[in-house]
């Protein structure tokens, strides 16, 4: 009951600004466990994205993005809603109830299953400013139903305010019907997906009101296994020829392009429909790539840990005549933006919610000067592995390609300083990314003015976020 009055006071308060112009299309797309420049756009050599390089000079590359969590639920969570995860509560990914996090020095907050219902999600703001809403793919902010990352039928995507949902991994190796066999694909073609699929079919249906399309990827997490016999030939060469681990950087290159198509699927078939002109398409990853996979140099650490590529993701918008084709933001930005980007996007007032991001509009229109110097914060009060955490490598470097010990952290970026406080030790690292993005260079005791103001401001942050923490492990 007080859901749903929630809801209708939210209703109320946000209907379109201007009826007499048609919002546009909205097409969100998210890549799982994609690195910061893995995309040809972004510098990467292993792989070719040719879609997605498009995608980037049709519109609006940002070269200082970032995911809301190092994690995959906590981000996804974040993006949903607008908010932290150290808001939300939900920092880690989702796990079935009675699973603890282990205990190591220190005792981490309980796990969060399920993002929950109260939450006030992207999808059912713009249903209710009349958008039609679709989501495809990886759900993952709640607990796991019959199978891994099955939707749970209470809390799932049509819960949380999509109307249109169809449960499918698709072509990724998560999929039980994963039997395809070498030569079973010529060059040039790529395994059906029927993510993509579905997403194309929305696409597609006769409708008077603009859409909104969440197109939530598996690819190009693990397991990495690509069945294009003629991509992996494709890649052998420069794998070897590459950092890493030869097998595993073969499979990870055609995992790669094998994204790249499944988007330029998508975006042709917004052309065939006639939609391009009347369509923003936002496409970034859930977080920074994997150790084991990605070549994330010159950014120190990976997937897992608040190191710059933990953190940092590619970010592609295009929106014709509203954004400069070619053009490039490098203002630092988040995932928790997008909620109220949309928001502005389909003209619809959302002041009433508690929002930690802000509207990336006046950047789509290149207004830069305008924008705000701002504090982003990142919140992870666990441990990483779960598993092997012993055996998991002590320090985390550049491109070591090994999973590393992750211990609880905060961070907060400011302008060009960032700071990570780390709870085990109460210590602190800072570093200037402006010279150093490799973040290599601790300036913590050399400037202990700027190191105290950035430990202040995390701290009153996260305390505004009623953030938890990890605390002293109790003695057996």
């Amino acid at each position: 009951m007080l859901r749903a009055l929630s809801v209708l006071l939210l209703i109320c308060m946000c209907q379109p600004v201007s009826a007499a112009e048609k919002s546009p299309n909205i097409v969100f797309i998210l890549a799982d466990d994609l690195g910061w420049k893995d995309l040809g756009c972004y510098g990467g050599t292993l792989a070719e994205t040719p879609h997605l390089d498009q995608l980037a000079s049709e519109g609006m590359k940002f070269t200082n993005a970032y995911s809301p969590a190092p994690i995959c639920s906590a981000s996804r969570a974040a993006i949903l809603t607008g908010k932290t995860p150290a808001r939300l509560h939900f920092e880690f990914v989702t796990k079935p109830a009675g699973v603890k996090p282990p205990v190591r020095q220190l005792m981490p907050p309980a796990y969060t299953q399920n993002l929950s219902l109260d939450e006030v999600t992207i999808a059912e703001i713009l249903q209710q400013a009349d958008y039609q809403t679709g989501f495809f793919g990886k759900w993952h902010v709640c607990e796991h139903f019959k199978h891994y990352l099955g939707w749970n039928p209470t809390h799932g995507p049509k819960q949380q305010g999509f109307q249109s949902a169809k449960e499918t991994f698709g072509s990724h190796p998560y999929a039980k019907k994963f039997n395809w066999q070498p030569g079973d694909f010529k060059e040039g073609e790529f395994p059906p997906d029927a993510v993509t699929g579905h997403a194309i079919d929305f696409i597609k249906q006769k409708r008077e009101q603009p859409f909104f399309l969440y197109l939530s990827y598996f690819h190009v997490h693990t397991p990495v296994r690509a069945p294009t016999d003629w991509l992996v030939k494709k890649y052998q060469k420069r794998a070897a020829a590459d950092t890493g681990d030869e097998i595993l950087r073969t499979h990870y290159g055609a995992f790669i392009e094998t994204l790249d198509a499944y988007v330029g699927q998508v975006l042709t078939a917004l052309d065939q429909q006639g939609l391009r002109e009347s369509t923003l398409v936002v496409f970034t990853s859930d977080n920074g790539g994997h150790p084991e996979y990605a070549d994330n140099a010159p950014l120190r650490g990976s997937k897992w840990n608040l190191y710059e590529a933990g953190i940092r993701v590619p970010l592609l918008v295009r929106w014709p005549q509203h954004v400069q084709a070619g053009s490039v933001c490098t203002k630092p930005v988040s995932g928790i933006d997008l909620f109220p980007t949309f928001c502005d996007v389909a003209r619809v007032d959302c002041s009433a919610l508690t929002l930690d991001g802000e509207s990336l509009l006046p950047l789509f229109h290149g207004a830069t000067a305008a924008w705000p110097e701002r504090a982003l914060t990142w919140h992870f009060p666990y441990y990483h592995p779960e598993k092997g955490y012993t055996k998991a490598k002590e320090t985390i470097e550049i491109n070591d390609f090994i999973v590393s010990k992750t211990k609880p952290v905060s961070a907060i970026r400011r302008g060009d300083w960032k700071l990570l406080q780390f709870y085990e030790t109460e210590q602190s690292e800072l570093y200037d990314l402006s010279k150093d993005p490799s973040e290599q260079r601790n300036l913590s005791s050399t400037h202990p003015k700027q190191a105290a103001e950035l430990q202040s401001e995390l701290k009153q942050k996260l305390q505004a976020q009623r953030a938890r923490y990890p605390v002293a492990a109790k003695a057996e």
